[in-house]
């Protein structure tokens, strides 16, 4: 049975990583790119003259209409189309805030190509791609399309209470002070949910909140 093309749209205002995203990806069977777009504003316009793309490489930081809005747009007039965030560097707030507004994962720039070809088909088949960040019981939840009810039953008020306030943009320490706890305590919070949920980071611990409905998208 033949494969499904995938098709991919790529939206960067740098027009050499572009072009050079272009050359690897059209070298790589089953992708194909429909089209290319410097900012948020170039791909509204795109878009409605190309195939719909099954994948949207986005960067983040664009002139015009940034990563976030183009982002927020794109899944409030095509929701069915999955969004990869390309990111610079590995922090938490920009990839959380990316997340928030309707991303299903991210890569960085600095990926191999096998990389990318594994995120590009991992987020058109399962909706989510986040690298290492997220392991074990969530990615295995991710790709079944179900919840975890047993795992979210297990946590503490206080816990979900944190969950909470890690998809904001509040600091750890920002966090123990909004609960009236330590930051000693905070820690103790993140690291046994790190343990609880088999996560890496914050950012696996966003994922795992927005898709279980804690914390406001």
């Amino acid at each position: 049975m033949t494969r499904k093309e995938i098709l991919i749209a790529i939206v960067d205002d740098h027009t050499l990583f572009r072009q050079g995203i272009s050359s690897i990806l059209s070298e790589t069977e089953d992708i194909r790119i429909v089209f290319d777009a410097s900012n948020g504003n170039v791909m509204k316009e795109k878009i409605a003259t190309h195939p719909l793309p099954d994948v949207v490489l986005m960067d983040i930081t664009m002139p015009q209409v940034n990563g976030y809005d183009a982002t927020r747009w794109l899944k409030q007039n095509y929701p069915s189309v999955k969004v990869l965030a390309l990111s610079m560097f590995e922090e938490d707030e920009p990839i959380i805030k990316m997340l928030k507004c309707g991303a299903g994962g991210y890569i960085l720039k600095e990926s191999t190509a096998a990389d990318l070809e594994i995120a590009i088909k991992t987020i058109a088949e399962h909706d989510y791609f986040l690298n290492n960040q997220v392991t074990g019981k969530l990615i295995r939840s991710l790709q079944e399309e179900v919840k975890m009810p047993n795992a979210v039953n297990n946590l503490t008020a206080n816990e979900v209470r944190f969950l909470e306030l890690c998809c904001s943009e509040l600091t750890y320490k920002e966090i123990a002070i909004k609960m009236c706890l330590s930051v000693h305590t905070i820690d103790n919070y993140r690291d046994a949910l790190f343990e609880k949920l088999d996560l890496k980071s914050r950012t696996g611990l966003v994922l795992f909140a927005l898709k279980n409905h804690i914390g406001s998208l």
